[in-house]
Formats: structure tokens, sequence, C-alpha cells
């Protein structure tokens, strides 16, 4: 199971009820924050989850309304005796900017780790799970990200039988592990059917549509999109500054077929989203003005 929260839709500047652009994502007992926009801590509390066990920070890009709530996040972690080192993932300049962020976040019981992103596309890959990264279109270098979780085939314990493999090394081959008994080597491979559909979560602000979110996206679960602007003549505008309109992340979701689309990370103008959203169920049916705290469990489909 793979829960996700979007804590905050908020772009620009928050509003009341309304936070700045944040994702948490748990699985496995791994915690993965996406961007960390002023509020994001509050969003947490009313939650009901901790930052404490983070283990990954991601962030699309380094504008303020992505990354200042940074430093206070930081010591909240410090202050709940956080020890274990916290790995952190971004664009080139990575490294820099948090350190200049520290500035006001100096003496942390723990260690950090800076990742930067270094190509177009790149992987990174952790105990069940991998995170992937892509190039999207926005003033300045952004990425988008996607949460990917594999699911290996049914054992087949029929195989397993005729192949004359030890009970207490079913499990071992499951996980994935080569086993060595008498000189004879066994590989899942050989008793493992095929893989299974897994799970996918695409989460992409602050860019004009590209083909790489299209490729990127394909046949996600859940597909969270920046709609920056529901009104239609404010299309020009989101040329402008290199956003996207309701109907465009629509458009998107349609070409990549994924399963649902919430839109996020709205103008502080647009003050209720869900008044635009009849033409956009037009485009995709399956589409959702999110608000903060809108959260789902994604489960294995059997």
């Amino acid at each position: 199971m793979l829960d996700i929260c979007l804590l905050g839709t908020g772009g620009m500047m928050p509003l009341p009820h309304r936070w700045l652009t944040s994702l948490m994502a748990r699985y496995n007992g791994a915690s993965i924050l996406i961007d960390c926009g002023e509020g994001t801590q509050i969003a947490m509390k009313e939650k009901g989850w901790s930052p404490k066990p983070i283990d990954v920070i991601c962030f699309t890009h380094f504008h303020a309304d992505h990354i200042s709530g940074l430093p206070g996040m930081l010591l909240t972690m410090g202050n709940a005796e956080r020890t274990e080192p916290l790995l952190m993932i971004g664009p080139k300049g990575l490294t820099r900017v948090v350190n200049s962020l520290r500035v006001i976040a100096p003496e942390l019981p723990f260690t950090i780790e800076c990742l930067e992103i270094t190509e177009p596309e790149q992987v990174f890959s952790f105990n069940g799970f991998r995170i992937e990264t892509f190039r999207v279109n926005h003033n300045v270098v952004c990425y988008g990200y996607n949460i990917v979780i594999d699911r290996i085939g049914k054992f087949d314990v029929e195989r397993a039988q005729a192949l004359n493999i030890p009970r207490n090394y079913w499990n071992p081959l499951q996980k994935g592990e080569i086993i060595e008994i008498d000189g004879q080597t066994f590989t899942p491979q050989m008793v493992l059917g095929e893989a299974r559909k897994g799970l996918k979560v695409t989460y992409c602000t602050d860019t004009r549509p590209t083909e790489s979110i299209v490729k990127n996206a394909a046949e996600a679960d859940l597909f969270i999109c920046e709609g920056m602007y529901g009104e239609p003549e404010k299309a020009q505008k989101a040329k402008e500054y290199k956003h996207m309109t309701f109907y465009e992340a629509a458009k998107l979701a349609k070409q990549a077929k994924v399963q649902e689309l919430w839109l996020t990370h709205y103008s502080p103008s647009l003050i209720r989203p869900e008044e635009y959203m009849q033409q956009v169920w037009k485009i995709f049916p399956n589409a959702v003005a999110a608000r903060d705290g809108r959260s789902v469990d994604l489960l294995f489909q059997d």
C-alpha cells in the first residue's frame, strides 16, 4: 500500500486554508516529501503525520513557494531528536541552496546528504521503490517526479517443488535472492511468474505541457499536476510565465492514459477551483480539483 497526501495546493503565496505546494508519500516504513513550501509543517500536523521519519526530501526547483518551508522543517526534525541521516534530491545547485537556507538552521543532530540531478532523466533506487526524475519546462531548471513500486510475479509453489528447493529457501528467492545449494544455483526467475502491475504516482508542477510529461506519466495510477489557472482567459498568462491551465493538465492526463488526475498549485486569484471543473471533465472525466490534505491509499490491483 502506498499512502499519498497532498499537503499543500497553493502556488506563489499561502492563503487561509491553502498552504504552499507539498506532497508526502509513505510506503513500507519509508516516507518521501516532495517540495516543502511555507506551511508544510502545519499541513502535516493537520494530517496527523510526523516529519521525524522522513527519509527523502525531493525538490522540483528552487522557487520560494517550493522550498521556503525547509529551514523550519529541519529544526522541527532536530527538535524531535532525529539522528538518522536525511537525503535530499534536487536540481543542480541543491547543496548550495540548502547550505544557504541552513544559515538560520545551523545546528542539527543529523547529517544531510544532497544528490543533485545531472541528467534530463535520472533514477534513484531505494529499498522497495524508486524515484524517477524528468526535466520539464519552467523559467528555471525544474523536474517532475515519479514514485514507482515494482511488483514481482507470484511465487510458483509447483515449480519450486519440482526443482526440489527446500521450503526454507522459498522466501529468500521470493525477495530476489540467488540461492546456492550443494553446487546448484537457483534464481528467482526459476520460481516466479511474470511481473505484476505495481504502483506509480507522478508529481509535476511549474511547467508548460511537454512530451516528457506524457512519456513519464504514462499509465500512472495517480497524476498530480499543476493547474495554475482555471480561467480560460488566462491561457496566455500561463504561456508567458510557463505554467499550465486546468485544461492543458487534463489533456496531458488523457494523452498519458493515467487512472486519475489531481490538480494542484493554484494561483492565489483562483479561490474556488471546482467552479472550472465541468470543462475539465469533458477532456478527462476522472479529474479532481484537489484541496489541501487530499489523501489516498493506493493498493495493488490483486
